[in-house]
């Protein structure tokens, strides 16, 4: 398990080399031109299906991974197609994978560090020697470096949105003639993935009036406000699935909160512990949740809620040996209204000093055992 404090400095590191390099500021005016010149959409439908598991993991937990930008690309591609289409309409590409107004303008990423320096600017040792002590050329050569990274990602996000498995696939892609991905060719699918039939299932925009058994609704705060390009894919997911309990029990959500244990998350979403606890934790220092006070008496049951699914989910746990009381948590949507890459930077700067506080102290109180062992994870 990686060291907290690394994992922290790590996360920061990326936030602010981002803003160095405006990388963040230039998705996110991307973002909003499509939003402007479209139809202005207060919120993305987002079919639910994506979070349902199937017997093991659901497509989302699928795309809860370390690296990568999967997940976060499928999301942009859902908020670019509402912002362009009408309801029912067929989607289809209006953009290059690179260049201007490509799909590789709506990511924002950190570049290239190098562990061995410990430094971004360490790709300039491959500059031509030609291009050297100009300030112009370094910044050309730095802004090509990026976008050719920008590229690989958005690249590789395709190739695993279409790897989830041949029905679980939420993109797909036509081959050369040979055997190559025509990236650029590529099709989004449902929510639900590409289907068993022979024609596959393409993504069209939902309807609105949907029941939220079968959609949920995303604020359009998380697209333009960049949350979406600095949640961590756990984070993204968790605030997904409380997201969609909020909506399916809207009464319960808003007065006591909604809350989720190992079994039903298991069954439900396939959302593994760690992930679910760590973006809990990470959403509530981020201001996106608040935890809710507990009803009295812990009066168990949602009203006139039909889904057996819904039901397993908000019932109170069954209580074994011992009592293990869940958070209970509600959504802050204000918090979305907030810039996203301020309020990371100000959170992880304050986890970082309270990090390095706590590992101090224990140096102070076991100086020896500390020496040789490095402080666990927070």
């Amino acid at each position: 398990m990686a060291d907290a404090r690394e994992t922290n400095e790590r996360r920061l590191r990326r936030l602010q080399q981002m803003r160095r390099t405006g990388s963040v500021t230039k998705a996110s005016e991307a973002l909003g031109g499509i939003w402007q010149a479209g139809k202005k959409p207060d919120s993305i439908v987002l079919r639910s299906a994506l979070l349902r598991a199937d017997g093991q993991r659901s497509r989302l937990t699928k795309l809860v991974l370390p690296r990568g930008i999967a997940l976060r690309f499928y999301l942009l591609a859902v908020f670019e197609a509402q912002c362009r289409l009408d309801t029912g309409d067929l989607w289809q590409s209006v953009r290059p994978l690179k260049g201007a107004e490509s799909w590789s303008t709506l990511v924002a990423i950190d570049g290239a560090y190098d562990t061995a320096s410990g430094a971004y600017d360490a790709a300039l040792k491959n500059m031509p020697l030609e291009l050297r002590g100009s300030a112009r050329a370094e910044e050309r050569w730095r802004t090509r470096k990026l976008e050719d990274l920008r590229l690989r990602q958005v690249k590789g996000a395709l190739r695993t949105l279409e790897e989830l498995g041949q029905e679980d696939a939420l993109v797909s892609m036509p081959r050369g003639a040979r055997g190559q991905r025509l990236y650029e060719n590529f099709s989004l699918m449902e929510e639900g993935g590409r289907g068993d039939m022979p024609t596959p299932d393409l993504y069209t925009v939902p309807v609105r009036g949907w029941t939220v058994a079968r959609t949920i609704t995303l604020p359009k705060d998380f697209f333009l406000k960049d949350w979406i390009q600095v949640l961590n894919p756990s984070e993204v997911a968790t605030w997904l699935i409380l997201r969609m309990m909020s909506q399916w029990a809207p009464r319960k959500h808003r007065t006591s909160g909604v809350f989720l244990t190992t079994r039903p998350r298991m069954q439900v979403f396939g959302l593994r512990d760690d992930a679910w606890e760590d973006g809990c934790r990470r959403l509530l220092e981020f201001g996106l949740i608040r935890h809710a006070e507990l009803p009295e008496g812990l009066k168990a049951a949602v009203d006139a809620i039909a889904d057996p699914l819904v039901t397993a989910l908000f019932s109170q746990p069954t209580r074994v040996r011992q009592a293990y009381e869940p958070n209970f948590w509600q959504m802050t949507d204000d918090g979305l209204a907030e810039n996203a890459v301020q309020t990371l930077d100000r959170e992880l700067t304050h986890r970082h000093e309270a990090l390095a506080d706590a590992a101090m102290k224990r140096a102070q109180h076991d100086p020896e055992h500390f020496a040789g062992h490095p402080p666990a994870d927070e």
